[in-house]
């Protein structure tokens, strides 16, 4: 029966068997199999009550954890959708043994991709640690809300020493910050936060009697500025970019002059989003210059470090953020560079007391003023969000075993190696950087095969140069031995986009890179 039609009856009866459930929770007509009792909760359990789930934690460690970690390994078994959807049960109408629901354990092991093996490249995040992983299993296993000190009490000063951590390290020591859903969210907390700053009206009044808004960012910048301008009623078209660099840094004059532009045009410009560690040429805009942009004209400056912000624990590297103490607000993903699984994104501000008043609505029956301990430590009512999912334990349970100093080898590790990797690009026949002095672990590249060198490079040769990294990504993925993104870039046809971000990689990983890649395209 599709949908739900006629009244709803509950019926009263003390032997406990209405709606054809019997009292020790048993489905009428649906005894023991296969030696494994039904559960009134629904659940199966076999030798013991918690033998299922005993079992599949072992299964992740050996299968995940460790097997699917090695460089011997496949990073994936790939499978097209409608293969796939045969070879996997999903159905959800019957009951399930716990030896079925094993087996389909094992197969979602089996096709899924293993973004913690060493040789995953192909997203701005990966790696995988025993640490932040026992703190993503506890999170679960604890199960409760980050919105108020007395269901969450440890994860509430975990998150107050984390925050702390980053706001120092940004140069925000006296500002506010909180754990959000997701990069794309934390930046929209920016524009809404730098709106409510200038107007505090449209709180309660909304957006009737405002100037006409506008926002700018750099050309290369992360989509999610659409986004969040279309979520709060800015509206995309009033996103405008600014004209980068080459290199994919935006340019501070180009962003003074299109701000008196647009101001001779009847706008408002009240935020300037800057990028350190764009997505696809991982560029460092410069900061120190747009602040003082920002300063002279009074607009807000936002920083969307979601993926580049892992540079303020290495001292050698953090001089790509030069000026960042000098932005309004800030958004920071550790589960990219810094290694602990998604979901881990924090929206840092210098202003104290912005996020609760922008966002709070003052719930009487979840954030009560007469409780009978220090309500400040009720941080819920600072978010957009109710329940709020725990994010902190994995990355502090990360950051606990390795310390500041581990830390920064780490990131300092990732980022030569993206070096060294832009060096063999260099030194290897075939192979073109577009960014010849990648400032992050993003390395851009073409491969061109043996056939296509030394031909004359017109539009119909770029052509044939598009359709070779998609045939080589086609091959790697069918092959499992590694996965690299690729795409184009305005007028720049396909090409390879390699992120460094396991912080378990090697030089000889990079080389593997270069080795198979070469294998793979040498005879297109």
């Amino acid at each position: 029966m599709n949908g739900v039609s006629g009244q709803c009856v509950i019926s009263d009866t003390s032997n406990g068997e209405a709606n054809g459930v019997t009292s020790n929770g048993q489905a009428n007509g649906v005894g023991k199999q296969k030696g494994i009792s039904h559960k009134a909760n629904g659940h199966n359990s076999t030798k013991n009550e918690h033998g299922f789930l005993q079992a599949l934690v072992d299964v992740m460690i050996s299968k995940v954890l460790e097997e699917s970690t090695n460089r011997d390994s496949r990073v994936v078994e790939f499978k097209h959708p409608k293969v796939l959807e045969k070879l996997m049960d999903l159905s959800l109408n019957k009951s399930t043994s716990d030896e079925r629901l094993m087996e389909i354990c094992h197969d979602v092991i089996r096709y899924s991709v293993k973004t913690g093996h060493p040789r995953f490249f192909n997203q701005l995040f990966g790696g995988l640690d025993q640490y932040s992983l026992g703190g993503a299993w506890l999170t679960e296993t604890l199960n409760t809300s980050q919105y108020t000190y007395e269901v969450a009490p440890v994860f509430t000063l975990m998150e107050k020493t984390v925050l702390k951590k980053m706001l120092d390290l940004a140069g925000f020591q006296d500002g506010d910050a909180i754990f959000c859903p997701g990069g794309s969210v934390s930046n929209m907390y920016a524009l809404n936060l730098a709106r409510f700053q200038r107007w505090p009206e449209v709180k309660r009044s909304g957006m009737h009697g405002l100037p006409r808004l506008c926002i700018l960012t750099s050309e290369k910048a992360h989509y999610s500025l659409k986004k969040g301008a279309a979520f709060i009623g800015v509206g995309v078209d009033n996103v405008f970019p600014v004209k980068a660099d080459p290199e994919g840094r935006m340019m501070p004059s180009a962003l003074e002059e299109r701000i008196m532009e647009l101001k001779a045009e009847g706008y408002e410009p009240y935020v300037v989003n800057a990028t350190s560690g764009t997505t696809v040429f991982g560029a460092y805009d410069p900061l120190d210059d747009i602040a003082n942009v920002c300063q002279k004209f009074g607009i807000w400056m936002h920083v969307d470090a979601a993926w580049g912000g892992g540079v303020l624990l290495s001292r050698k590297y953090r001089c790509l953020m030069r000026g960042i103490e000098r932005a309004d607000s800030m958004t920071w993903n550790p589960h990219k560079m810094m290694g602990p699984p998604l979901q881990c994104s924090a929206f840092l501000t210098k202003h104290k007391n912005l996020l609760p008043e922008c966002h709070s609505a003052q719930a009487t029956y979840l954030f009560q003023q007469d409780k009978f301990y220090d309500v400040s430590y009720d941080t819920g009512d600072k978010s957009i969000q109710c329940g709020r999912k725990v994010d902190v334990l994995k990355v502090w349970m990360l950051w606990k075993a390795k310390g500041d100093i581990q830390f920064e080898k780490d990131i300092d590790n990732i980022m030569e190696c993206g070096k060294y990797l832009a060096k063999l690009v260099n030194e290897h026949e075939g192979f073109r950087l577009l960014v010849k002095e990648p400032e992050c672990t993003n390395v851009c590249f073409w491969y061109v095969p043996p056939s296509m060198r030394g031909q004359p490079e017109d539009q119909e040769w770029y052509q044939r140069l598009s359709k070779v990294a998609p045939v080589i990504k086609e091959r790697m993925t069918t092959n499992g031995t590694m996965l690299i993104g690729y795409q184009p870039d305005g007028e720049t046809v396909n090409f390879f986009r390699m992120i460094v971000s396991n912080l378990g990689v090697t030089r000889e990983d990079m080389q593997f890179v270069i080795d198979e890649i070469e294998r793979l395209g040498r005879d297109l």
